[in-house]
C-alpha cells in the first residue's frame, strides 16, 4: 500500500474524480466505501486473470466511449493471459493515426500490439464539449489516485440511485451514495446485462463494477505481481543471509567468555 499512497498523494492533484468534476475527498462528508475482497490485495495478492479480461470487455464497450487509458499498450495484454494472435486481433479492431505519410499528411491504419489504446477524442475541448463541460479523466492510473483505490472505483459505479427528496441536483448531475458531495457529473455507465460476457458470467452491475475495477488495478500497475515476487525473494534472502550472520557470530565467539 505504500506506493498506492505515493501514487496517491502526487497524482490526486492532477487527476479528476472519476467522471466527476472534483476530486475524491474535496468538498462533502467522508463517505463510507463499500469493502471489497480483491484478488490482488496483500503481500501474495494475484490479478484474477478472468476477471480482468471480463474488465477489459466492460471498459471497451462502455467505458471506452468518453475515458481513455494512454498508458497502456496493446502489447501488455500478454500479461492478462492473451495470446500474441489475440492481442494483435483485438488491437486490429482500432484505428490508429500515424504519419505524416510521403506527402505530408495523416492517415489512419489498424492498430498493432505496439500502439497504446486510442483516445475516444481529439483533445480536452472535444472531450469537454462532448460531455456537458466535463472532463472524463484518463483512466490508467485512476485506481491509484484515488482516495479509497480499488473501493472507491466499485463505489461509484454502484452507488448510482434516486436522489433524496431533501437534495435538489445540480443541471447535468447524477446522485451517488459513495461519491464526496453525491452529486457526479457521469451518468450511471452500467446497467444490469449491460454487456454479454464472452465467458457466459451474468453481467449484474456488482459484477462488471468489480471486474473493470480489477482490470483498471492491473493497469495502474501492470507489475505488480513482479514487484511483490521481487519483495518476497528479498525478504526470504535477508532471512537467511541474517541467518548466515547470527551462524557466523556464533561460531567466531564461540571460544570467548
Amino acid at each position: 500500500m505504500g506506493i498506492k499512497s505515493l501514487i496517491a498523494a502526487t497524482a490526486t492533484v492532477a487527476v479528476l474524480a472519476l467522471g466527476g468534476t472534483q476530486p475524491a475527498g474535496a468538498a462533502g462528508e467522508a463517505v463510507a466505501l463499500p469493502k471489497q475482497d480483491w484478488s490482488f490485495n496483500g503481500i501474495f495478492g494475484t490479478i484474477d486473470r478472468a476477471a480482468a479480461q471480463r474488465g477489459l470487455q466492460v471498459y471497451r464497450e462502455v467505458c471506452a466511449t468518453c475515458h481513455s487509458l494512454d498508458y497502456i499498450a496493446f502489447r501488455n495484454l500478454t500479461d492478462l493471459g492473451y495470446s500474441e494472435d489475440e492481442v494483435k486481433a483485438i488491437a486490429a479492431e482500432y484505428e490508429v493515426q500515424d504519419g505524416p505519410d510521403d506527402e505530408g499528411e495523416m492517415f489512419f491504419r489498424p492498430g498493432t500490439p505496439a500502439d497504446r489504446f486510442p483516445a475516444p477524442f481529439a483533445n480536452e475541448k472535444a472531450a469537454r464539449a462532448s460531455n456537458g463541460g466535463a472532463y472524463p479523466p484518463d483512466l490508467s492510473l485512476i485506481v491509484d489516485a484515488r482516495a479509497g483505490f480499488e473501493d472507491y472505483i466499485y463505489g461509484v459505479l454502484t452507488g448510482y440511485e434516486e436522489a433524496p427528496a431533501d437534495v435538489t441536483l445540480m443541471a447535468g448531475m447524477s446522485y451517488n451514495k459513495y461519491f464526496p458531495g453525491h452529486q457526479i457529473a457521469m451518468a450511471q455507465p452500467l446497467y444490469e446485462d449491460g454487456v454479454t460476457y464472452a465467458d457466459g458470467t451474468k453481467a449484474s452491475v456488482e459484477q462488471m463494477a468489480k471486474d473493470v475495477t480489477t482490470f483498471l488495478a492491473w493497469a495502474a500497475e501492470p507489475n505488480m505481481e513482479a514487484r511483490k515476487q521481487t519483495g518476497i525473494a528479498v525478504i526470504l534472502f535477508l532471512i537467511v543471509l541474517s541467518g548466515l550472520f547470527y551462524a557466523s557470530k556464533r561460531k567466531i565467539w564461540a571460544n570467548v567468555h
